[in-house]
């Protein structure tokens, strides 16, 4: 049955998942996708370094492609290896970092409250960081740390939220480590945008108001020139007539001078009849 295939294929890919943590524990091991291509079987290993997962001279990566083959029966297997962006928003990485700092004696507490600051100093949404065991005495407790903002049920949850898993062996028992990560660029179909409203501009009467005041104006200054031109014909017509009255005197001194001249001439030649 079609079903009973694809139980088969997922318990196979956790198996390769398990395999390929074990072996890249230290090579910081993000997570792993299988891709069915005509060529064989892609295996994309993200790791936060890929230099451990590849080996001197390729040896590593070998040996794992070999591994792959045999074990898991794989058809013509062919291991990629990716290196992770950001290692804080990867979930798994940080789920060892911190079981690597519960082996080392660290306290659960500064532990999860610095890896939860990373993270968030990363750009991420939300961060929920959950210990499990024995963390403070004989009797097994859980410590859960959260902060941000994370989804926690719905399909959201499912969906955005990335999740890591590790375990870490201490004297008093086994711990258990879970990380809850939302990535940044997560948009939730719940969120709501609100636009700012668009101001429509209705024709009022101040330009119209405007445009008489300013034809007004115009008007006025018409005036104004007008009254210029006026004055300035006025003193033209002022000058026209002092020229003219002038030109009036100065032939009235012509006659005058004309009149005494003849009047001599009368005088002189009186005398001489006389003589």
């Amino acid at each position: 049955m079609i079903e009973k295939d694809f139980v088969v294929e997922g318990l196979r890919r956790t198996r390769i998942d398990e395999y390929l943590e074990k072996e890249l524990e230290r090579a910081g091991y993000g997570g792993m996708d299988v891709q069915v291509t005509p060529m064989g079987t892609m295996v994309v290993v993200y790791a936060e370094r890929p230099g451990m997962v590849i080996g001197r001279g390729g040896k590593t990566v070998r040996a794992i492609t070999q591994k792959l083959k045999s074990k898991f029966n794989l058809e013509n297997p062919q291991v990629e290896v990716k290196e992770v962006d950001v290692p804080e928003l990867n979930p798994r990485i940080m789920a060892h970092k911190i079981a690597a700092m519960l082996q080392r004696g660290m306290h659960f507490r500064r532990v999860a409250y610095t890896t939860m600051r990373r993270i968030m100093a990363a750009g991420a949404q939300g961060v929920e960081v959950t210990i499990s065991g024995k963390i403070r005495g004989a009797r097994s407790a859980t410590a859960k740390f959260t902060d941000g903002y994370i989804k926690k049920c719905g399909e959201p949850s499912t969906k955005h939220v990335k999740e890591g898993f590790a375990t870490v062996q201490l004297k008093p028992g086994v711990l258990g480590v879970y990380v809850r990560i939302m990535p940044p660029e997560v948009v939730l179909p719940d969120k709501v945008e609100i636009e700012a409203p668009k101001v429509t501009e209705t024709p009022s009467e101040e330009p119209a108001e405007q445009v008489e005041a300013v034809e007004e104006i115009e008007d006025l200054e018409e005036v104004e020139d007008l009254e210029e031109l006026e004055e300035i014909e006025d003193l033209e017509d002022l000058e026209d007539l002092e020229e003219i009255e002038d030109l009036e005197e100065v032939e009235d001194l012509e006659e005058d001078l004309e009149s005494a001249e003849e009047t001599e001439k009368e005088d002189t030649d009186g005398e001489e009849s006389e003589k």
